[in-house]
């Protein structure tokens, strides 16, 4: 597998409860979360044919998928997620379009080889560490089209030094200014330190591009979280 079968990210994400309740959380620790979906949005359709068939990885939950189906009612999508109460999640979210999705519950070599016309990875790739990561990107990019468009965001802030510790205190100390509970922002703020895969942004651009993305941009930073696109070979 692309991604470690074991990770305890998705034993996490299997609680039923949490994943639930996961739509409430990414727009408090996230700045302009439904923004990014609105840009990644806009990036896919400057490449994307008007009947396009999208891959989302780390589909679970059904946010984003919900948000490009409804400003692309022709567009089609296969979402892959290894969390199960996740999909189920999702399933239910996108009811009202079931016969424009397929999910597969597993990792991306249990996608279908497609080939696709653009693939996202939204707040997934940051619970891979650098070698996964390229691994996993690289397999995304197997499913593509040449020159399809493939949008990754993910935390991705300094990790060296005492300016890790500050951007880890401005992660909670936004989602506090958010609604967030302190005590449930801090133990955000554990959970990043001490558990998420977090890379430099340089690092995270040469885990990308060693991966086979081409002309990678830049096309969203906020705080702790960074955004890019890129294209298949």
């Amino acid at each position: 597998m692309s991604e470690p079968e074991h990770s305890p990210f998705v034993e996490m994400f299997n609680d039923p409860d949490r994943a639930a309740n996961y739509a409430n959380g990414p727009g408090l620790f996230v700045p302009g979360f439904f923004d990014l979906h609105r840009m990644a949005n806009v990036l896919l359709r400057e490449h994307v044919p008007a009947q396009a068939s999208v891959l989302v990885h780390g589909a679970g939950g059904g946010l984003e998928l919900d948000a490009f189906a409804r400003a692309n009612p022709e567009w089609r999508f296969v979402g892959v997620d290894p969390a199960q109460a996740m999909v189920d999640e999702a399933e239910r979210r996108l009811a009202y379009i079931q016969d424009r999705v397929r999910f597969h519950c597993g990792y991306i070599d249990d996608a279908p080889v497609g080939p696709f016309d653009g693939a996202t990875s939204l707040l997934t790739l940051h619970f891979l560490d650098a070698d996964e990561r390229r691994d996993t990107v690289r397999r995304i990019i197997e499913r593509l089209k040449p020159g399809a468009p493939f949008i990754a965001v993910h935390s991705s802030f300094p990790q060296v030094g005492a300016a890790r510790e500050v951007w880890l205190d401005r992660y909670k100390a936004y989602g506090v200014a958010s609604g967030a509970d302190p005590d449930v922002a801090q133990m955000a703020r554990a959970g990043v330190s001490d558990t998420i895969a977090v890379l430099d942004p340089e690092e995270d651009v040469r885990a990308l591009q060693g991966a086979g993305l081409r002309n990678v941009e830049l096309f969203y930073t906020a705080f702790t979280w960074r955004g890019w696109v890129g294209y298949a070979p």
